[in-house]
C-alpha cells in the first residue's frame, strides 16, 4: 500500500467524463486570474480565486453521485515528509509542491510526472527553517510557475519545461528566515512573505515583477532599530506601541501563510502572526500593542502602501497570529450589503 501522505490521488465518478490533460501552455494574464471565480475548468491559484472562496461550481459529484467515486490514479512522492500544498490544475496540468520546496508537474488525467524542479535546498541547514521542510503550494502567471523555496529564494520556472528562468534570494542569507508558504500573483507582480519568527527575525512581505524577479517594494510588518531610521511613517507610528530593546530580538510579525485581493477596493490584504520572543514581557517589557503582529494590514498592491490594519490580539504573547485563512465575500450585514473578510 502506499503512504497517503506522500502520494496525491484523483479520485473520478465513473461514467461521467472530464476535460483531457493537455500539453499545450496558456499563458495566466491577469484577467484569467481576476476571472476565476468564472473558470470551471482550471484551479488557477491558491485558494481558486482572489478571494479564496475554494469554492467549485462543479456539480457532477454531488449527494447522487458520490458512491460513485473511486481511485483514478496517484502519484507518491520520494519524500515520506508531509504534504501541505494545494494543488493548482491549469489547463489539464497539475502543479504541485512536495517536502524541500520541490515542485512537480503532472498530467491532470493519468498522473503522468511532466517534469520535476527541485531547488537544492541545503538540508544541511534545516535547522534555521521554521516549522518544518513542507511548502503550500505554487502561484502560475504568464508562462512561469513560482516557488518560494525553504532558504528563502523566489524562483520562476518555465511552466512548459521546468527549467529555471530566474531566482532572487528574498531573505538575508545566513539569518533564521525560511518560505514554507504559496506565493500569490497581482498585477504582475509576486507577493511573498517567510516565516521565522520563532527564531527571532523581523518580519516582511514583499513584492517582485513577475516577469524579471525584480523587487518592486517591502513593507516591514514591525519597527527596526529607531537609531537606524523608519522605513515609513507607519513604522515610526507603530514603534509608539513597542517598548524595550524590542528590535534586538527581531521582533516576529512573519507573513509566513495567508494573502488575498479584492480587485474592487484594489486591496490586498496580509495576515501577520506571532511576536517574537513569544512573552510580550520580553520583547517590550513595558508593554503596548505591539503593531503590527497578529494583525491584518490592508496594502495597495502595486507600491505596498499601508492603508489601514486591524490588529486581533493587541500585545499578542500566546504564540497567536493572524495568518489563518483570509475569505473574502459580499455579504449582508446588519441589513446592510458589506465587503467581508
Amino acid at each position: 500500500m502506499f503512504r497517503c501522505y506522500a502520494a496525491i490521488a484523483l479520485l473520478l465518478i465513473a461514467g461521467v467524463s472530464f476535460a483531457s490533460g493537455q500539453a499545450l501552455v496558456h499563458p495566466v494574464t491577469d484577467q484569467r486570474l481576476l476571472t476565476a471565480d468564472k473558470d470551471a475548468a482550471n484551479w488557477i491559484t491558491h485558494g481558486r480565486d482572489y478571494a479564496e472562496q475554494r469554492f467549485s461550481p462543479l456539480h457532477n459529484i454531488n449527494t447522487e453521485t458520490i458512491d460513485r467515486l473511486s481511485l483514478a490514479w496517484f502519484y507518491e512522492f520520494d519524500d515520506k515528509r508531509g504534504l501541505q500544498a494545494t494543488p493548482l490544475v491549469i489547463d489539464g496540468i497539475m502543479y504541485v509542491t512536495a517536502s524541500w520546496s520541490v515542485v512537480v508537474a503532472l498530467d491532470a488525467e493519468n498522473g503522468d510526472r511532466l517534469w520535476t524542479f527541485d531547488p537544492q535546498v541545503p538540508k544541511e541547514k534545516s535547522y534555521k527553517y521554521c516549522c518544518g521542510a513542507v511548502n503550500r503550494g505554487v502561484a502560475v502567471w504568464g508562462e512561469f510557475v513560482f516557488v518560494g523555496t525553504l532558504d528563502g529564494r523566489l524562483i520562476a520556472i518555465d511552466r512548459a519545461t521546468g527549467e529555471q528562468r530566474w531566482s532572487v534570494q528574498t531573505t538575508p542569507e545566513g539569518d533564521n528566515y525560511s518560505i514554507t508558504g504559496a506565493p500569490r500573483v497581482v498585477k504582475g507582480k509576486v507577493i511573498i512573505g517567510n516565516a521565522g519568527s520563532e527564531y527571532g527575525v523581523r518580519g516582511y512581505v514583499s513584492a517582485y515583477d513577475a516577469a524579471t524577479g525584480e523587487q518592486v517594494w517591502r513593507f516591514y510588518t514591525v519597527p527596526g532599530n529607531p537609531a537606524l531610521g523608519f522605513e515609513n511613517a507607519q513604522m515610526a507610528m507603530a514603534a509608539e506601541t513597542w517598548n524595550g530593546e524590542w528590535w534586538k530580538f527581531g521582533g516576529g510579525g512573519t507573513v509566513w501563510d495567508s494573502l488575498a485581493y479584492d480587485p474592487e477596493l484594489d486591496l490586498l490584504y496580509v495576515g501577520v502572526g506571532n511576536g517574537a520572543p513569544h512573552s510580550k514581557h520580553i520583547r517590550s517589557p513595558g508593554g503596548g500593542d505591539n503593531l503590527f503582529l497578529c494583525s491584518i494590514l490592508a496594502l495597495r498592491p502595486d507600491t505596498g502602501e499601508y492603508v489601514w490594519h486591524y490588529q486581533e490580539v493587541p500585545g499578542e504573547t500566546w504564540d497567536y497570529t493572524a495568518t489563518q485563512h483570509m475569505i473574502l465575500a459580499d455579504l449582508p450585514w446588519q441589513g446592510v450589503p458589506r465587503k467581508l473578510l
